[in-house]
């Protein structure tokens, strides 16, 4: 029964793997996400007072617990959805937060960031994405400067499908920690999933420190998505940033 809430939980945040298989919403024109919320009755939460991505800023000073990363190299799978790329994950690796576990199930891109901090939008931004044993979700997010070519992202894209529904088999499997940056220092926010059915109640955790990706990298993904894959930022409304 557990594990079938993780699938569930997870299936809502990481889009559909089939290319065309959820043809109801987009990025642009009349299934963007003006519309997410008048496209499927399902989507209501799109709506909602906690949504994600937010600009990150006005930030709370706070205690904040360090996140214990615990990840092996089991990424296993690239897919190309046709809305992100996305890796995906066997069962070991998790992150533990609040006193319990979030196990890491894939890992997914957009560019350029769908979060920005303290106003300022980054080429590219990971999201990994984690749940725990309820099904709740947590999301560590991990923004990319134009800079020197990442080794992490090398290992991933060497396999990088071009086309909405293809998905290789990796050879040589990847670990998240190859797009953890050496410093875990993170804020926190509560948010939405970012995309339709804009779930809420995620715990979002946005490492301060980024990252760089080379243009040629940067370039690449974005050409494989043929358009821009971020949702416009939402209102912060009552909620709190902490560091």
């Amino acid at each position: 029964m557990k594990r079938n809430l993780i699938t569930l939980a997870v299936a809502m945040f990481a889009f559909n793997v089939t290319a065309g298989s959820d043809p109801h919403w987009g990025y642009s024109g009349k299934t963007g996400p003006q519309n997410w919320y008048n496209l499927s009755e399902a989507n209501a939460s799109c709506e909602g007072q906690n949504q994600s991505p937010i600009d990150l800023s006005g930030f709370v000073e706070s205690t904040l617990s360090a996140i214990d990363f615990s990840y092996q190299a089991q990424g296993h799978e690239i897919i190309n959805n046709g809305h992100t790329v996305q890796v995906n994950f066997e069962t070991g690796s998790q992150i533990k937060l609040d006193q319990h576990q979030f196990n890491l199930v894939q890992y997914h891109f957009h560019s350029p960031s769908e979060n920005h901090i303290n106003g300022k939008s980054y080429p590219l931004e990971v999201h990994m994405v984690h749940a725990d044993a309820d099904g709740a979700l947590a999301v560590v997010a991990v923004m990319f400067d134009e800079g020197a070519e990442n080794e992490g992202l090398a290992k991933a894209w060497a396999s990088l499908p071009k086309h909405a529904g293809d998905k290789h088999s990796l050879s040589t499997p990847v670990s998240a920690f190859d797009l953890l940056p050496k410093s875990q220092d993170y804020y926190r926010f509560n948010g939405s999933l970012t995309t339709p059915p804009c779930s809420e109640g995620v715990r979002w955790l946005v490492m301060k420190q980024p990252l760089t990706a080379s243009k040629a990298q940067i370039s690449s993904f974005q050409s494989t998505l043929h358009e821009p894959n971020n949702r416009p930022i939402q209102p912060l409304n009552a909620r709190v940033v902490m560091q």
